[in-house]
């Protein structure tokens, strides 16, 4: 018996329903996306965008209704993401709330909290950041340093945290801070906390990656002083919490569509002429997405029994980002393309910024490195 389950979760009919929605939504708002633009996709930041989004329930869609949610399934939610993504929709803004920060504000937040933040994450209005990995630490998220400490008024963080993405953006970060011990410790004496970016004592430094865009930041907490209820769930259980959101992040369908650009201009592209080396070529990058696809959707059905599958969600992200990471570069072969992102046609620049983004697809969300020890762990092997 595999100690792997990625039973098959059948898209219930209201999906398809939902499905064509979406696409008539997306073809009426995106008909002036480039083919560039759309290359950026969950990268891309647009607040009137996330709003419009917000307004017809597409965030927050499986949470309950007394906190600005849908109540519908994650299959639902799971047919959005694909089409947002597969259309290069811009949606940065409230990626991160909707994906983890707001499950986790449902799960360990106090009332006011949930009353207060997860309406206005719903309706498109507030984005936030991630605060988990750090220097000298990276996906190695249990070596982190940064340190939160008691006092009469709340909890006084120090430290830095790095590769923040939309940090110079965000109202709010989830915060993985140490609350006790030291980093040999590892997992023990782990919190996580609820961060008003705008609380005195945070500074961000937007870091230009290299396709020239400032979109993570280094963040230094220098005495940051936090409210009491800042805190979310228990002291010291963060990384249990964290291991519960490590699982929405891993598994979803960004972890295999972020260059999907690429393979719909190859379509496109070679719909006419065909060799029969480039529809071998294409089939074969065709049956590992669906794959991928059909894996991620198992992982949508278990989050939807209440299931915490994080070794099923660190096999779909090992897998996935590869696929990610290859394809630009197997199109641009394909296509005989010279990359300009400044001067080319638009497929030129969509293809220039896809190529230079793919190193980073391995990277956020934890490296293949980390993957793979939780998986071997999984596994048994270590």
């Amino acid at each position: 018996m595999s100690i792997f389950n990625f039973a098959f979760s059948p898209m219930p009919p209201q999906c398809e329903a939902l499905r064509a929605e979406v696409r008539a939504f997306l073809q009426a708002n995106g008909r002036d996306w480039t083919a560039a633009s759309r290359a950026q996709s969950w990268d891309g930041f647009d607040p009137e965008f996330s709003r419009k989004v917000g307004a017809h329930g597409w965030i927050g869609m499986t949470w309950p209704k007394r906190y600005g949610g849908g109540e519908r399934s994650a299959l639902e939610r799971h047919v959005v993401l694909e089409e947002m993504l597969v259309a290069g929709a811009p949606v940065s803004l409230h990626w991160i709330a909707d994906r983890q920060s707001g499950p986790l504000l449902l799960r360990f937040g106090t009332e006011r909290q949930r009353r207060e933040i997860l309406p206005a994450i719903a309706r498109g209005t507030l984005c936030f950041c991630i605060g988990m990995s750090e220097p000298d630490a990276g996906s190695d998220v249990a070596n982190i340093r940064t340190r939160a400490v008691r006092t009469e008024t709340g909890w006084r963080v120090t430290g830095t945290k790095l590769w923040t993405t939309n940090a110079h953006r965000a109202h709010y970060m989830i915060g993985l801070f140490r609350t006790s011990g030291a980093p040999a410790d590892r997992q023990r004496g782990l919190s996580q906390f609820l961060v008003d970016m705008t609380v005195p004592g945070i500074t961000v430094r937007p870091l230009p990656d290299l396709a020239g865009r400032e979109h993570f930041n280094e963040v230094t907490f220098d005495g940051a002083l936090l409210p009491s209820d800042s805190l979310l769930g228990q002291e010291s259980e963060g990384w249990s919490q964290t291991l519960a959101e490590l699982a929405l992040e891993r598994s979803g369908p960004e972890r295999f569509l972020s260059s999907i650009q690429a393979l719909i201009e190859l379509i496109r592209i070679k719909a006419a002429a065909a060799s029969d080396e480039d529809r071998a070529t294409i089939g074969r990058l065709v049956a590992q997405l669906m794959t991928l696809r059909r894996m991620s959707l198992s992982v949508a059905g278990m989050l939807e029994a209440k299931q915490t599958p994080a070794l099923e969600a660190a096999v779909v992200k090992d897998l996935g980002t590869g696929f990610e990471q290859a394809l630009p570069e197997t199109v641009q072969s394909l296509l005989g393309l010279e990359l300009d992102r400044d001067h080319g046609t638009e497929l030129e620049r969509a293809m220039a910024h896809l190529v230079r983004m793919a190193p980073a697809y391995s990277l956020r969300g934890g490296t293949r490195e980390i993957l793979r020890g939780i998986i071997a762990r999984g596994l048994g092997l270590r």
